[in-house]
């Protein structure tokens, strides 16, 4: 396995130092060469240096400190504002502005987060994906000022690592690569496959701390609830309609 992936590590404490012009263009470079729908790069990067700007963007990502602390803070947009921009320019009638073309720009915007994440690390530089990007998308849109046809997708801080945490577990492989075709899980199976996880140091440290009796609850009663999932998703559903990712 490539170093820099077998390494990974989410980063949550980071040094103050600046990320130099050189590293951060390179990143950047090895972002915009990923792998895009039509070569047409639906997507945008908006990349945040300015503290007092990362100030403001803080509270979307819950005031964890890493947001303020990090250099370097990457929204990650699906785009299609500036293709269909492009099309109208030159007499050319554009239809992306619907579901199909944002789960395309999603694919174009993560694939190339995926990119800068690695290259960030080949620099030997700390990042971290933010899930609260998708709760308080509607203020991060205010903040940044994206247009229609824009919305975040995810966020990645990224900086000089202040701790080096130990790796975190991962299922085997056979409980994600299915050959030919699907094959549907036993119930022995299901339990394999997440025994070890079950039965780590770390869950049974979980366990005790949220008096559950096992990590299941922990993500449908802690973690991710039904009924915050489902706020959610409509708040993002409505904001994708507002953004033009819904042709009516």
């Amino acid at each position: 396995m490539i170093k820099e992936i077998a390494n990974h590590r989410s980063i949550r404490k980071y040094k103050s130092t600046p990320i130099d012009e050189e590293t951060l263009s390179d990143m950047l470079h090895s972002a915009v060469r990923a792998s895009t729908c039509g070569n047409m790069q639906l997507y945008s990067l908006v990349v945040t240096l300015d503290p007092h700007v990362r100030a403001e963007l803080a509270p979307c990502h819950f005031n964890q400190p890493m947001v303020t602390e990090a250099p370097c803070v990457v929204t990650v947009c699906a785009d299609i504002h500036r293709f269909t921009k492009w099309c109208e320019q030159r007499d050319a009638d554009p239809a992306y502005d619907n579901f199909e073309w944002f789960l395309n720009a999603a694919t174009d915007a993560l694939l190339a987060a995926e990119n800068l994440a690695l290259a960030a690390e080949a620099h030997g530089l700390g990042i971290c994906f933010l899930g609260t990007t998708l709760y308080t998308a509607r203020d991060i849109c205010r903040i940044l000022q994206l247009p229609k046809g824009v919305i975040p997708l995810t966020t990645i801080v990224v900086g000089h690592p202040a701790e080096h945490p130990e790796r975190t577990d991962r299922l085997p492989l056979d409980a994600v690569v299915h050959y030919d075709r699907y094959k549907d899980y036993t119930d022995a199976e299901i339990d394999e496959l997440w025994a070890e996880k079950e039965a780590s140091s770390e869950t049974l440290e979980l366990l005790k701390a949220n008096d559950l009796p096992n990590l299941a609850q922990i993500f449908t009663k802690n973690r991710y609830r039904r009924e915050d999932n489902i706020a959610i998703s409509r708040a993002y559903f409505e904001l994708l309609r507002e953004q033009g990712f819904f042709n009516d």
